[in-house]
C-alpha cells in the first residue's frame, strides 16, 4: 500500500480496482429506485396531485433525512416539501377568504 502512495507522489498511475469483488457503496446505486423506477419522492409528488397527502408524507421523509439511504431520492423529496408548502399556504388563503368573506 505504501508503493502505491510513493508512486502516486511520483505521478504514476495506480490501478485502482483489482480483482472481482464488487463495491458494496456503488452498487447500491446500480438498483432501481422504488416505485416504477422514478423513487419514492418524485411519485409522491406526481400522487400528490390527487391525493395531497402524499407530499407531506414525503415531506416528512425529507426531515427525517430519509434521502441518506439513497441520496437519489433528495431531490424528488425536497420537490414534495415544496409543493406541501404551496398547498399549505394556499388552503390557509382560501379558508380565510371563505371564513371571512360570509361576514
Amino acid at each position: 500500500m505504501n508503493e502505491n502512495l510513493e508512486e502516486q507522489k511520483k505521478g504514476k498511475y495506480t490501478l485502482i480496482h483489482e480483482g472481482e469483488e464488487e463495491d458494496t457503496e456503488l452498487g447500491l446505486f446500480y438498483k432501481p429506485l422504488p416505485c416504477f423506477g422514478c423513487g419514492i419522492g418524485w411519485f409522491s409528488f406526481l400522487l400528490g396531485f390527487v391525493f395531497p397527502f402524499a407530499w407531506y408524507f414525503a415531506t416528512f421523509l425529507y426531515l427525517t433525512n430519509y434521502y441518506r439511504r439513497d441520496p437519489r431520492e433528495r431531490s424528488g423529496l425536497a420537490a414534495s416539501a415544496i409543493a406541501a408548502l404551496i398547498f399549505t399556504v394556499a388552503l390557509v388563503i382560501t379558508v380565510l377568504v371563505l371564513v371571512f368573506s360570509g361576514r
